[in-house]
């Protein structure tokens, strides 16, 4: 992954200092609280429900073990012991005290690591496949040009304040992983005719109050291009968005206002001009980050381990997990693991600071060191030898970290909702619990098959609720928390935004509608029909019909 050189241990170390002198001077009462608000936004720290939260950049979801020893630290000194892992591949903090933030932010400059831009109207943290550099039928590593992308959007003069904020995500895999539909800039590396790499450039996605599937504007950037090009579709959008209405001021409506060809052709036009200037990489810059996403020493190995074999063979609960939880890996004689955060009745993307101890530990036991953090909040430890699967797994297993759930109906993504966000209008925590307790057989849920629900609290749709296999909206009616369910969402290469079935349901029938949309997604599929499959094939009509019966 990316090590920080001297510039970047500067830029950090100073940016901290900058920010200790604005907490001092808002603890003292120089500055207000909306004086002080664009000043700790652009160092990541919120004013929540509670308290502050702070949010910490994992570039493009990569963690080294030192990283994430740190983090447990922190969740142990600063917070209640824990961190919650976002669908942006970052990390929150929710309990932090005003006092207590610069030394945090000490503390990960120590490590390579910062709070800068994970909020605010600028690029946010850029996120790619957490199979990078281990997946196989990749391109290649993605998380280089993610990494080129990071350095070029940090503090940019021009985009530093955007009509609104802005995210960008890489994918280099057939299999998008990465949700890069849904996301302002999505880029996917692709091969032309004559086998060159470059990008197809989707703009416009985004989920929230008007949810979008992104368009494509460019079937073919070449890679050496992709920073003008980026500067080009930032600037139309800097030039074109809307700053008078906060709800439309995504560059989703923008495309959506003018359509993805007018959109197109003034990005052309504006790249025209700039294509071939100083913006363009370096060929000695794009060579010095990208030979440090090197792939580790991987041993020569045969194909598949006999002890994996043998042990898959005799151990049934270690055969479900390795089912479930295990993907293929490029090198011969490795997989990639998950690691789920979604043990029943627990709130999802929660981790402990022993929890990430352990982690870091396994880590570089068997994994190189590197942690991937996924933008379903799991982790992932991505070159493990399948010789050393079944130790791994025993060694998860008193941790709760050993759940084989990856993709069925209980690795549910969600917000923190209503329980800490003051933007909520329900919570989403423990609906999210109560759903796993309701699916918590295990051969039940691997039944089912992949099935994907994710739940926001709110309209802003933190939870990905649009993009669900089954969606799950918090909303107020008369003061009171109702859901409503939206199905046939799909943030993969086959994206789609969800129908909303019909009225919310109440806090105390919502799981109960869960249950009615699973029977009856069970009563209409053909043999080895994914949820999402079938939905495709028979349409709404079955499901409203089985949720209204009685409603």
């Amino acid at each position: 992954m990316y090590t920080y050189d001297a510039f970047d241990e500067t830029f950090v170390t100073e940016r901290v200092a900058q920010f200790r002198d604005q907490v001092a001077r808002r603890l003292s009462g120089e500055l207000t609280e909306d004086q002080f608000r664009p000043l700790r936004l652009m160092n990541g720290l919120y004013l929540q429900l509670h308290a502050y939260m702070l949010r910490v950049a994992i570039p493009y979801g990569t963690l080294t073990s030192i990283q994430l020893r740190r983090l447990a630290h922190i969740a142990r000194r600063y917070d209640k012991g824990y961190g919650h892992f976002t669908t942006r591949q970052n990390i929150q903090y929710n309990w932090p005290a005003l006092k207590d933030t610069p030394d945090i932010l000490a503390d990960l400059a120590e490590v390579g690591m910062h709070a800068i831009q994970t909020s605010g109207n600028c690029i946010r943290n850029v996120t790619a496949d957490q199979f990078a550099g281990a997946a196989a039928g990749e391109i290649e590593d993605p998380r280089i040009w993610a990494e080129i992308i990071r350095q070029w959007s940090t503090l940019h003069p021009e985009f530093s304040f955007l009509p609104r904020k802005f995210k960008i995500a890489v994918t280099a895999s057939p299999n998008d992983r990465a949700a890069i539909a849904v996301h302002d800039i999505g880029l996917k590396m692709v091969r032309d005719q004559h086998g060159e790499v470059g990008f197809t450039v989707y703009v416009g996605g985004g989920m929230g109050r008007t949810p979008f599937i992104g368009k494509e504007i460019r079937a073919f950037l070449p890679k050496a291009h992709l920073l003008s090009y980026l500067e080009a579709v930032l600037r139309v959008y800097n030039q074109h968005g809307r700053r008078d209405n906060m709800f439309k001021s995504r560059i989703k409506i923008l495309v959506h206002e003018i359509g993805a060809d007018a959109f197109r052709e003034r990005v052309e036009t504006e790249w025209a001009a700039i294509k071939d200037g100083p913006v363009e990489l370096p060929a000695e810059e794009l060579a010095r980050i990208a030979e440090q996403f090197a792939p580790p020493a991987f041993e020569t190995l045969a194909a598949v381990a006999p002890e994996f074999e043998m042990r898959r063979f005799e151990d049934r609960a270690f055969a479900r997990w390795a089912r479930a939880n295990l993907f293929p890996h490029r090198q011969p004689g490795y997989a990639i693991v998950n690691l789920s955060l979604k043990p029943e009745g627990e709130p999802p993307g929660d981790a402990s600071a022993e929890q990430m101890d352990a982690v870091a530990d396994l880590a570089d036991r068997f994994g190189f060191g590197d942690i991937r953090v996924t933008h379903e909040q799991n982790l992932v430890l991505p070159h493990v030898r399948q010789k050393d699967l079944y130790e791994l797994w025993q060694a998860l297993l008193p941790l709760g970290l050993a759940t084989p759930n990856i993709g069925t109906v209980t690795d549910i993504i969600a917000c923190p909702g209503l329980d800490y966000c003051s933007l909520a209008n329900a919570r989403s925590i423990n609906v999210a619990e109560d759903i796993t307790r309701r699916f918590s057989d295990l051969d039940r849920a691997h039944d089912l098959g992949e099935l994907k629900i994710k739940i926001s609290g709110c309209i802003n749709a933190c939870g990905h609720h649009h993009v669900g296999h089954i969606g799950i909206l918090g909303v107020d009616k008369k003061g009171e928390e109702h859901y409503q369910i939206t199905l046939g969402g799909d943030a993969t290469e086959t994206a789609s935004i969800g129908e909303i079935v019909g009225p919310a349901f109440s806090a105390a029938r919502i799981v109960d509608a869960v249950e009615t949309v699973v029977t009856t997604y069970v009563g209409h599929r053909a043999p080895g029909e994914r949820f999402l499959d079938t939905y495709r094939r028979i349409g709404m009509k079955p499901f409203k019909d089985s949720l209204y019966a009685t409603h």
